[in-house]
Order: structure tokens, then sequence, then C-alpha cells
């Protein structure tokens, strides 16, 4: 019974966590004059928490885990919820595959040419003053 409790907590304790940062994010929101939404500036507050290990990353682990488990079942809503927009969006289909296709290239070409210059060879700090000391 004491196993059953345990696993139970962890749950309850990891779910309450994160709705509390999505609350907190929410309360900001309606605070400040920005167009942010609640729940962004939620998962911010709970990434500064988990990254500065106020809060240990064990006890939202079980929450996040089950979450993510059943992700597809919380965007069953949301892919009804657009079938109300079908007019809408078949007239103006030509403009949103062109911005999905614009802001693809623009992300393909951004992550390209950082990738390139994050990864390209630099020579080793030693061989350089080696150089220098030949010259």
């Amino acid at each position: 019974m004491g196993k059953v409790f345990t696993v139970c907590w962890k749950y309850v304790r990891a779910i309450v966590l994160i709705y509390l940062s999505l609350f907190l994010g929410n309360a900001i929101a309606a605070l400040l004059p920005i167009a942010i939404p609640g729940s962004i500036i939620g998962m911010l507050i709970l990434f500064a928490l988990l990254s500065t290990q106020i809060m240990p990353a064990k006890w939202v682990k079980p929450g996040c885990q089950l979450l993510i488990r059943y992700m597809v079942l919380l965007f069953v809503p949301i892919g009804v919820g657009v079938m109300n927009y079908y007019d809408q969006i078949v007239d103006d289909l030509a403009p949103l595959v062109v911005s999905c296709l614009i802001s693809t290239l623009m992300v393909f070409v951004v992550v390209g040419y950082s990738s390139h210059y994050f990864h390209r060879e630099r020579s080793p700090a030693s061989k350089t003053k080696t150089q220098e000391e030949n010259k």
C-alpha cells in the first residue's frame, strides 16, 4: 500500500508543479502589457526552475512522461476545432502554403549557416602560437 501511495504522490506532485508554473505564467501575462501567452511564460518559469536546480527534475519527470505519452490524444480536440474553419482555410490556402514554404526555407538557411559556422575547422591555439613564433 505504501508503494502505491508513493507512486501516486510522485504523479500528483509532478502535475501540480507543472500546473503551478502554468498558472503563475498566466498571472504574469495578465499583469504585464506584453503579447506573450501565459503558457509560454509558465514554461519559461519551469525551465528556469529546472535549469537552476531550484526544482529537481525528478519532481516533474513522472508528470512530463505521462503528458508526453498521451500527447496525441491532447491534440484531437484542436484538430477537430480546426475543421470549424475549413472554408476559411481553403480560401486562404495559397498564402498559407507560401508562408509555410518561405518560413521553412528561412529556417533551413539559418540552421545551415549556423551549423557551418559552428562546425568549421579551427586551428588549435597551440598551433597558432608556434606558427606566430616561427615568423
